[in-house]
C-alpha cells in the first residue's frame, strides 16, 4: 500500500465518517468513471467510537455485510483520512533540476510546522505547479526569492503513523487491499471542482465536525475542521422543542422529504442560532485566505456545500445570503456515468457521497 497512490484499476472508495460508513465501487469505462455499486450505513450522533478504525475488528466486520449486501466484487479500495486528523500546507521552495532537493527542502519546512517528529508521520509532498502565486497572476518559475533561487510551490500532507496502521489494519481484516490512503481533502476536489480553476469554498458539513476547504487554481490552500455539524443541529432542535434525540433527527428527515416532494418549507428558525457559529468560521477561513500573500490573492468566488447535513437544501439559499457568494449544492456525481433510472435516489443520497467518489475517482481517472 502507497500512501496517496496507487495503479489505476476498478476500486472501492470507503469513508469511514462519524455518521456512518459511505462505500462507492466505481470502474474505468472509455476514459469515464462508471458507477458499479455503492451501500452506506448511518450512525446516530455520538456513536461510538468516534473515529470507526478504533475498532477495526467490529468496522471490518461491517464493511464485509455492506459489499456482500452491495455484491460489490472489487477488492482494491482507496480508504480516506479525516481532515481533522490531517497535517496539510503549501510551501514554497528553491526550484532545483533534482526533485530530490525539493522535497527535502519540503521536509525542512515540515519539520518547523508539524509538532511531532517527522519519524511519527508518513509524509507526502508534490510539487504543485510550476509558479508561486502572488495575488491574482503568478510568480513564474524565473522569479527568484531574495537569494535569487527561482521558487516552486510543494504540497505537503503527513499522517500519523500509529492511526495508518489502524487503516491498514482495518481494511485487511476486511479482506480489502488498501491501495492508497489519501486526505478527504483531495478527495473532495477531485469530485466537486475537478478542472475548475476558480477560487472554490467546499463546506463539507458532517455529523459532527465541518471541514472548509479554500481551493484556488485546484490546490487547497485553506484546509479547517471545525467542531459543528449535523449533531448540533439535532441537539438545537431537541432542547428547543423539548424531543429527544431520535425525534429531533426524525424532524431534519421530515423537512428533507418535504424539500424532495417540492414543498418550500424554508430554514426553521431554530436553525439559524445553530448555524451561526459556522457562518463565522466560514467568514473567518475567508479572511485567512485573503490575508495570504499580504492580502492580495483571489476572493472566493463561490461555495460548494456537501456532506450529510447539506441533504437539506435551504441551507443553499442561507448561505449564499450570509456569506454573499453564490452558493451550490455539491454533485458528485457530475463526473461518474451511471443508469438514468438511478439518477433520483442518487441526487438524494449524493451529499454524504462527495468524499468516496472522489477516493475511488483517485484510481480510474
Amino acid at each position: 500500500m502507497g500512501l496517496f497512490g496507487g495503479k489505476k484499476r476498478d476500486c472501492l472508495g470507503v469513508d469511514f465518517g462519524s455518521g456512518g460508513i459511505k462505500l462507492v465501487e466505481l470502474r474505468s469505462e472509455r476514459g469515464r468513471a462508471r458507477l458499479v455499486t455503492y451501500a452506506f450505513n448511518e450512525r446516530m450522533p455520538g456513536a461510538e467510537p468516534a473515529n470507526l478504525v478504533d475498532d477495526p475488528a467490529g468496522t471490518a466486520a461491517l464493511l464485509r455485510k455492506m459489499m456482500k449486501k452491495a455484491k460489490a466484487t472489487s477488492l482494491r479500495a482507496v480508504g480516506g483520512l479525516p481532515v481533522a486528523s490531517v497535517f496539510s500546507s503549501v510551501v514554497t521552495v528553491p526550484k532545483s533540476p533534482k526533485k530530490e532537493e525539493m522535497y527535502e527542502a519540503a521536509r525542512g519546512q515540515a519539520k518547523k510546522l508539524i509538532p511531532v517528529p517527522l519519524d511519527e508521520m508518513s509524509l507526502d509532498i508534490k510539487i504543485v505547479e510550476e509558479a508561486v502565486r502572488k495575488g491574482d497572476s503568478a510568480v513564474t518559475a524565473d522569479e527568484k526569492d531574495r537569494s535569487g533561487r527561482p521558487m516552486v510551490q510543494a504540497l505537503i500532507t503527513g499522517a500519523s503513523n500509529s492511526m495508518i496502521k489502524k487503516y491498514a489494519d482495518t481494511f485487511n481484516r476486511a479482506g480489502l487491499k488498501l491501495v492508497s490512503l489519501e486526505t478527504e481533502t483531495l478527495a473532495l476536489v477531485r469530485a466537486l471542482v475537478g478542472k475548475d480553476r476558480s477560487t472554490t469554498m467546499i463546506v463539507d458539513m458532517g455529523a459532527v465536525r465541518t471541514n472548509i476547504i479554500i481551493v484556488e487554481g485546484g490546490i487547497p490552500y485553506v484546509t479547517r475542521s471545525v467542531d459543528t455539524g449535523g449533531a448540533a443541529l439535532t441537539r438545537t432542535i431537541s432542547r428547543t422543542l423539548g424531543m429527544d434525540i431520535a425525534e429531533a433527527e426524525h424532524m431534519k428527515i421530515d423537512i428533507r422529504n418535504a424539500e424532495l416532494t417540492g414543498m418550500d418549507v424554508g430554514l426553521p428558525k431554530i436553525f439559524e442560532s445553530a448555524l451561526a457559529p459556522l457562518v463565522t468560521e466560514l467568514q473567518y477561513s475567508m479572511s485567512m485566505h485573503t490575508g495570504q500573500s499580504d492580502g492580495n490573492v483571489r476572493p472566493v468566488e463561490k461555495v460548494i456545500l456537501t456532506g450529510g447535513t447539506a441533504g437539506l437544501s435551504v441551507l443553499v439559499g442561507y448561505f449564499t445570503r450570509q456569506l454573499g457568494i453564490r452558493t451550490y449544492a455539491g454533485d458528485p456525481w457530475a463526473r461518474v456515468s451511471y443508469p438514468e433510472g438511478l439518477r433520483p435516489a442518487l441526487d438524494e443520497i449524493g451529499p454524504r457521497f462527495a468524499v468516496s467518489v472522489g477516493l475511488a475517482m483517485q484510481q480510474v481517472e
